[in-house]
């Protein structure tokens, strides 16, 4: 997989593929699943990749997963158009497409017949460390489910492993920021080099810091209201006002502040008002049923 000519995320997506994935392709029977968060197939299929590669792993068979959403890169590299799709790699190159092997039974034989036509060497040949993946995955489940003193011990396990793993660093200071360590999770960010602030992992951590920053005491709120209310045309107290709110955690204000700035002029200050709530929407996740109702609401204004 050629590197030039990459961005900066692009080329790490490649080396982490290639760390990952072909590396361990050159002696081993690499099972490689395209998967998504969203995606219900993907999951129902995972206990089954999970365990006949467990079962086979002493053949030479090894799983490797890559998140669509994290690695669209990597992803249309290998042309995948839907999800799952599931390929056999061997010496860096697929060489057979297991997509619609969706049961133990299925799985098994193919994995019989490809150990049969490569030179597969046996899996006590590489010693494998923890899965960092499977980490990064059980510590955002934490936080998914309101767990950030579990999600932060899981995330700086992870950095004491990988200190410049990019998914890691950003889960941690998620989890600092909902613990209320809001100023030390910003203190990390800011000494972050600005290769690292570029890294799509980090985006998130970098809109919420952007709207904790905007946290106002009640007194300032109230201002902000009567102003709005008083001038209803005062697109950038309006705008403040959205801040405030949705760093005060009440969204459905913030939004309501935002949509109304769109729909009375939705060029103000170069867009201002649909670029927050767009990153609004990524940081809370697209797949949010707020985010898909605000969405529609923002889609009515647009296009209506």
């Amino acid at each position: 997989m050629a590197s030039m000519g990459l961005t900066t995320a692009e080329q790490k997506a490649v080396e982490a593929f290639r760390r990952d994935v072909v590396d361990p392709s050159m002696t081993k029977l690499v099972v490689l699943d395209f998967w998504a968060e969203w995606c219900g197939p993907c999951k129902q299929l995972t206990p089954v990749l999970e365990k006949v590669c467990a079962d086979y792993a002493d053949k030479g068979v090894v799983l490797a997963k890559v998140d669509v959403d994290a690695n669209a890169f990597i992803a249309a590299q290998f042309q995948v158009r839907s999800i799952p799709t599931v390929y056999a790699l061997f010496q860096g190159q697929p060489v057979a497409d297991l997509t619609n092997a969706r049961t133990e039974a299925q799985l098994s034989a193919m994995l019989d017949q490809l150990l049969t036509k490569f030179p597969v060497e046996a899996g006590d040949a590489v010693e494998t460390g923890p899965d960092l993946g499977a980490m990064v995955e059980a510590g955002s489940a934490a936080l998914a489910q309101d767990a950030p003193e579990q999600a932060y011990a899981i995330f700086t396990d992870v950095l004491a492993l990988e200190p410049d793993r990019a998914d890691a660093l950003s889960g941690m200071l998620q989890a600092l920021m909902a613990l209320d360590r809001k100023d030390e999770a910003a203190a990390i960010y800011a000494s972050l080099s600005d290769e690292m602030k570029a890294d799509a992992a980090m985006e998130k951590v970098s809109i919420m810091l952007t709207i904790a920053a905007e946290a106002r005491d009640p007194e300032e709120l109230a201002s902000l209201r009567k102003a709005v209310a008083a001038n209803p045309d005062d697109h950038a107290a309006r705008f403040d006002l959205a801040n405030a709110l949705m760093a005060a955690g009440d969204r459905d204000g913030a939004a309501e502040a935002l949509l109304a700035t769109i729909a009375a002029d939705r060029d103000w200050n170069e867009g201002a008002a649909r670029a927050r709530l767009l990153e609004i929407f990524g940081m809370i996740g697209l797949e949010d049923p707020w985010v898909s109702a605000t969405r529609r609401k923002l889609s009515a204004i647009l296009f209506g």
